[in-house]
């Protein structure tokens, strides 16, 4: 690997406090859009720590809520959550598994503890992904895909490094079951300690890397602890991990959408006129209901 096609590390961010989303999910936020547009076409990233819930008669989470404008992707680690949406598709996601939700033209939905999860207590671990669409896309159907872990491929890494599960995009062979809207790669990398990790993220493209467990040094030079995210430059190619300790990282790259991004809450899009449509809609009942 030279020096002078790495994608050279912009930041490392620390987990701020956490916050509850609902009564099921204590994250933190690492970035969002008004914080972090060199992280295009990635809105949000919300990292629920390993937390502790007794058993319950009820199952705690987020209820009826709407979407409009970009895509959720709930990466679960451990514990169980259970899905609805005003378009009829449900599921239920457990450990390895992933559910990639386009809000699109808009949906509501609601996202709760497993029921079995609930009455027996346990740790729950989870990430979600916002993922921006395109000006031509935001007010497409809305779509959902449940991605179980038996169906995503994993790739063995160089001298038994490690795996890499592809949730999305391609690692070397490996292409991932998700269906995308734009080129998004997302990775489940897991790292035996004192091994190194070597692979390419396509020129151009945006790129983090979330360090749930362990830490090590990106591209040989800088310390990232468990619990960080590191910021990539857009530029480049090549990215080196050395796992400090056994590490979990999930790895995000994606092609940016370069076009204006306006939020509010659960809608973002491209104009602030568009999201007092999106909350007239809402309001309505035009975005339909659970």
């Amino acid at each position: 690997m030279t020096t002078s096609n790495r994608k050279r590390l912009l930041s490392i961010e620390q987990a701020p406090p956490r916050h509850w989303v609902g009564n099921g999910f204590p994250v933190s936020s690492m970035f969002s859009y008004d914080t972090a547009p060199s992280l295009s076409p990635f809105l949000l990233l919300d990292y629920a720590a390993p937390a502790d819930f007794l058993p319950a008669l009820a199952p705690r989470g987020v209820g009826e809520h709407p979407h409009r404008g970009f895509e959720t992707v709930t990466v679960v680690y451990q514990g169980e959550v259970e899905h609805r949406d005003s378009t009829g598709n449900k599921g239920r996601i457990g450990p390895g598994d992933v559910q990639w939700m386009t809000a699109a033209g808009g949906i509501v939905h609601e996202e709760k503890h497993g029921r079995e999860f609930t009455a027996k207590g346990g740790t729950m671990e989870m990430v979600q992904l916002w993922v921006n669409l395109p000006a031509k896309l935001k007010m497409s159907p809305p779509g959902y895909q449940d991605i179980v872990s038996p169906a995503i491929p994993a790739v063995t890494l160089a001298a038994d490094a490690g795996t890499v599960r592809v949730i999305a995009g391609q690692f070397e062979a490996a292409r991932g079951p998700a269906r995308t809207q734009t080129p998004i790669d997302l990775w489940d990398m897991r790292l035996e300690a004192k091994k190194t990790a070597n692979f390419r993220i396509p020129e151009g493209h945006a790129a983090a890397l979330l360090f749930l467990r362990g830490g090590g040094l990106v591209n040989g030079a800088d310390a990232v602890d468990e619990g960080d995210l590191a910021v990539l430059d857009r530029h480049g190619e090549a990215v080196s991990i050395e796992a400090a300790a056994d590490s979990t990282i999930l790895v995000l790259s994606g092609a940016p959408i370069d076009e204006p991004v306006v939020g509010y809450g659960p809608f973002v899009m491209n104009s602030e006129a568009e999201i007092r449509k999106a909350m007239e809609d809402y309001r309505s009942g035009r975005m339909g209901s659970l």
